[in-house]
């Protein structure tokens, strides 16, 4: 069967892969001149089922409102005249009940272990490597009280099958040394050992090659504009250099997949959000640490890949704009210097944003669609790595009419 799967970040070529290891005919279609050049690029470096909390919570909309005023907060808001965003919006804060965040979580971290299953398993069967590390997260809290509500917290993820650990703050100085030389106040933390670190972007590019050796063609440098067909099928689709038909398509463009499937009438609940991030280089390597995490203070990640320093943050619904300036990223500077004064030179940062496609939910779009031959793989947020395999494995059971490997109860699938 030939497939056509449209975009080339981090799920549509995982998703390549596993089609074609199943002996699909598949050609995938992106935009870049490459793979994984946006939401791929420059993410937070995390593999963490241990932070698949919905974040459609209780407490997301008073920081939504406080954004409004207050700069610095880790969920921002900025009003634009995208109606879009207001109706995803509705839907979001009607999922900020404790019933519901505990609902979604759980699905989340489900699909997260089964996910990290299969990274795992590509990553040994293929050889590959991308700066990877296998000594699990670190969760840290400022304060005992907020230490303790964390782990309150966790319990949905161990009652799901992620083991956890709590750790005071001088546990979790053994557990990584380079804490010690931390200028900031930290209580504790909660380690969650099966997690990890890499590099998306060198992961992207080393199962791009293992696609090529498996006989997948990539046109790059041409945009999906529209999706064309009749009532039950897709007939072909529009691109910048012309159309190009398949007998089955999958829709894998992130935050961008909503504008595409609108062309056929679909309305998907998918909204960009803005995430930054900074690289810096290692100065002194004693003092980098070697096992990734994130300050739950400041909603702050960071990793070590290789000889970089990788720091994350915010979260901004902001539409698809994507400029950036120095000063959106010195607060996350400021809390990295913090966290690690000695490590790295942070006077030479290179910074990046890019767009999270999230769900009201926070769970991802998979699945069958009205049309018999279009399937949706998209909506991934902020575990668009940790679930990359994990959902590619099970589109590809769905579309081979297999029984998918994961318990799905729950994930709905949208038709």
């Amino acid at each position: 069967m030939k497939i056509l799967v449209l975009g080339g970040g981090i799920v549509g070529v995982t998703t390549a892969y596993y089609l074609a290891k199943a002996g699909e005919d598949v050609t995938v279609v992106d935009r870049q001149a490459g793979v994984g050049l946006e939401t791929s690029f420059a993410n937070a470096g995390l593999v963490s089922p241990g932070h698949s909390y919905t974040w459609a919570a209780p407490g997301a909309p008073a920081i939504l409102l406080k954004s409004l005023v207050s700069e610095g907060q880790a969920l921002r808001l900025r009003l634009n005249a995208d109606w879009r965003m207001y109706a995803w919006g509705l839907r979001f804060l009607r999922n900020c009940t404790a019933a519901r965040a505990r609902h979604n979580t759980s699905i989340k971290v489900r699909l997260s272990r089964y996910s990290q299953e299969q990274l795992n398993l590509l990553t040994s069967e293929e050889s590959l490597r991308y700066e990877q590390t296998n000594r699990g997260l670190l969760y840290l809290y400022r304060d005992s009280e907020s230490l303790q509500r964390g782990i309150a917290s966790s319990t949905i993820l161990s009652e799901n099958g992620l083991l956890i650990e709590p750790l005071d703050w001088s546990a979790t100085v053994a557990k990584e040394p380079a804490l010690a030389r931390s200028g900031s106040s930290l209580a504790g933390s909660i380690y969650c050992p099966s997690d990890g670190t890499g590099d998306a972007h060198l992961f992207t590019k080393a199962v791009y090659q293992c696609c090529m050796r498996l006989g997948v063609k990539f046109e790059f440098n041409r945009t999906v504009q529209k999706l064309c067909g009749s009532a039950d099928r897709v007939g072909y689709i529009e691109t910048s250099r012309g159309p190009m038909t398949a007998d089955c398509y999958v829709l894998a463009l992130g935050s961008y997949s909503p504008l595409v499937a609108r062309t056929l009438g679909y309305r998907l609940p998918v909204y960009p959000v803005k995430g930054y991030s900074i690289t810096v280089p290692i100065r002194e390597p004693g003092a980098a640490p070697t096992i990734g995490g994130v300050d739950e203070g400041n909603l702050i990640a960071w990793s070590r890949l290789g000889d970089r320093m990788r720091f994350t943050a915010t979260a901004e619904f902001a539409g698809y704009h994507l400029q950036h300036q120095p000063r959106d990223f010195e607060p996350m500077l400021r809390a990295a210097r913090g966290l690690f004064p000695d490590c790295a030179d942070y006077s030479q940062p290179a910074y990046w944003a890019g767009l999270r496609p999230m769900t009201p939910e926070g769970t991802p779009i998979l699945g069958k669609t009205r049309h018999l031959n279009l399937y949706l793989n998209t909506g991934h947020g902020h575990l668009g790595w940790t679930w990359s395999c994990g959902t590619a494995r099970v589109l590809t059971d769905i579309i081979r009419e297999r029984v998918p490997g994961v318990d799905l109860t729950g994930l709905t699938l949208r038709h």
